[in-house]
């Protein structure tokens, strides 16, 4: 004994489904995409002893990550104090602050004290 099934009605049933699961990827990976592009905007490199870029603007309150790429430790230290260091770095350790007040924030490596590069603070 066969049962039958409407084809026609089950076809549009997962072909629904199936749009809803693509749909849901797509936002989810749009939104990650943003999140990973606002990121590396406000991302400084640490590489081949040079903070890059060496000025960075940013709005208050804003996040900022330093990211080693370099094989030497180095450190991240407010030259005024205007916020707190780092601990030394390895290879792809991340330091992140939230930019503070507007103003000019100027940094350094304290290991490699040369490495030098400025925070620009705009008001939100």
């Amino acid at each position: 004994m066969y049962t039958f099934i409407n084809t026609n009605k089950t076809i549009r049933i997962l072909f629904a489904i199936s749009s809803l699961c693509l749909s849901g990827l797509t936002f989810g990976q749009a939104g990650k995409e943003a999140s990973a592009d606002n990121t590396k905007a406000n991302q400084i490199v640490i590489k081949d002893f040079h903070f890059d870029p060496q000025v960075l603007t940013v709005r208050s309150g804003e996040k900022i990550t330093w990211i080693n790429r370099d094989e030497e430790p180095h450190t991240v230290v407010s030259v005024e104090k205007q916020f707190e260091k780092s601990s030394a770095l390895d290879t792809d350790q991340e330091f992140t602050i939230t930019a503070g007040a507007p103003g000019t924030y100027t940094y350094y490596c304290s290991v490699h004290p040369k490495m030098t590069g400025t925070i620009v603070v705009k008001k939100s």
